[in-house]
């Protein structure tokens, strides 16, 4: 299956190697690389790394609202989105590039620690264990249809 997948630190590398392993077509999208550590010097984020690790190819546009950049995305054809903490909310006219929408993975067993920090979110709450949700993206922060929760 040809499948978009999006995602940037190091918490989406794992599913990256999952969906390569198992064969499927993979065209990544991650943040572009920024400086980092004391000499600021410019680093790449752990997905794109992964992914020429691989050998699959590398978008990194700085926003997803440039009109080029979601057309760039159509001309790929994906048949599914794969989002795992990529760093922006996907709009509309990014969602429907797919025909199978995407899916997320999310740190957190929603609906609780919805947004951007969930990991910290558990911890400052004193959770004593937490999980993972698969959902399906909707324009929403995390709002979409829950289809799979694991407590790890």
């Amino acid at each position: 299956m040809r499948i978009l997948f999006m995602g940037s630190p190091g918490f989406a590398v794992h599913p990256l190697e999952a969906l390569a392993a198992d064969g499927h077509e993979l065209l990544v999208v991650t943040q572009p690389d920024r400086p980092a550590g004391r000499q600021r010097q410019l680093t790449p984020p752990p997905v794109k790394q992964a992914a020429e690790r691989l050998g699959l190819p590398v978008i990194q546009p700085e926003t997803l609202r440039d009109p080029a950049v979601i057309d760039q995305l159509a001309t790929l054809r994906p048949e599914l989105g794969v989002v795992a903490a990529y760093g922006e909310i996907l709009r509309r006219n990014v969602l429907t590039i797919p025909p199978l929408g995407y899916l997320n993975i999310h740190p957190s067993l929603l609906p609780l620690y919805r947004g951007p920090t969930p990991v910290s979110g558990a911890i400052m709450a004193g959770d004593q264990e937490t999980g993972v949700t698969i959902m399906r993206l909707d324009p929403g922060m995390d709002s979409g249809p829950i289809l799979a929760q694991a407590i790890v």
